[in-house]
C-alpha cells in the first residue's frame, strides 16, 4: 500500500486488507457508523485522523484487551487510554525528573511542578490509542502523521502512519528509509529527536 497523504487517502478498501492482517484472537465487528464516530468524538471531546475514522468504519477490532472498544467499551477504560500519553509525562515529572524545557524553570516542590506541568499538558494535541499504547494523533486535518508507541516520557516512532504501523505490528515490517522525515506532531514530537 501506498504511504498515506492527501493525495493517497485510506481507502475503505485498504482498511478492510489492513484488519485482515490481523491474529485470529482478535475479533473484528463491523465498522463503526458515521453516527456512532460522531457520537465518540463528541462524548470524549477529539476528532479521529481522516484514516483512522476510515479504519474503524471498515471494522472494529476488539477480542483483545489492547484494542479499545469504541462501541461498547468500558467508560473509565476508555478514559483512562485516553489521558494514558498525559498522565506518562506527569508520572516522570513526579518521579523521574523530567521537564519540558519550553515550561520555563522548573519549580522546586514536585506539587508546584505538577501543576505547571498541567497548565502546558491541557494544550498538547490528543493523541488517540489505536491499539495497545500505540497512539495517533487526533487530528481530522493532518493526514499520514506517525503512529507512536507511548510510556510515560519513552516515546518512539512505530510506524511513518497508520499503514506502516500495521505492517510492522501485524505483519510483514518494510524498513524505514533512514533519512525519512516524519510528520511533525506539537510537543510529541520533541521526544522523537
Amino acid at each position: 500500500m501506498t504511504p498515506i497523504s492527501p493525495e493517497h487517502p485510506l481507502t475503505a478498501e485498504d482498511a478492510r486488507a489492513l484488519l485482515a492482517r490481523l491474529p485470529a484472537r482478535v475479533e473484528v465487528k463491523p465498522g463503526m457508523s458515521e453516527r456512532e464516530l460522531d457520537q465518540v468524538e463528541e462524548r470524549w471531546g477529539f476528532r479521529f485522523a481522516v484514516e483512522h475514522r476510515t479504519l474503524l468504519g471498515a471494522g472494529l477490532p476488539t477480542g483483545s484487551r489492547g484494542w479499545p472498544d469504541w462501541r461498547d467499551g468500558d467508560a473509565e477504560d476508555l478514559a483512562g487510554r485516553l489521558a494514558r500519553p498525559v498522565d506518562g509525562v506527569l508520572f516522570d515529572v513526579e518521579h523521574n525528573g523530567f521537564w519540558h524545557p519550553d515550561w520555563g524553570p522548573r519549580p522546586a516542590g514536585t506539587d508546584d511542578a505538577l501543576d505547571v506541568a498541567r497548565t502546558y499538558l491541557a494544550k498538547v494535541p490528543v493523541m488517540v490509542p489505536v491499539y495497545s499504547h500505540r497512539y495517533l494523533l487526533a487530528d481530522p486535518d493532518r493526514t499520514g502523521t506517525p503512529v507512536l508507541s507511548m510510556y510515560q516520557t519513552d516515546i518512539v516512532y512505530y510506524g511513518t502512519d497508520l499503514v506502516d504501523y500495521f505492517h510492522h505490528e501485524f505483519g510483514r515490517p518494510v524498513p524505514t528509509p533512514e533519512d525519512h522525515q516524519y510528520a511533525t506532531i506539537p510537543f510529541w514530537s520533541y521526544f522523537l529527536d
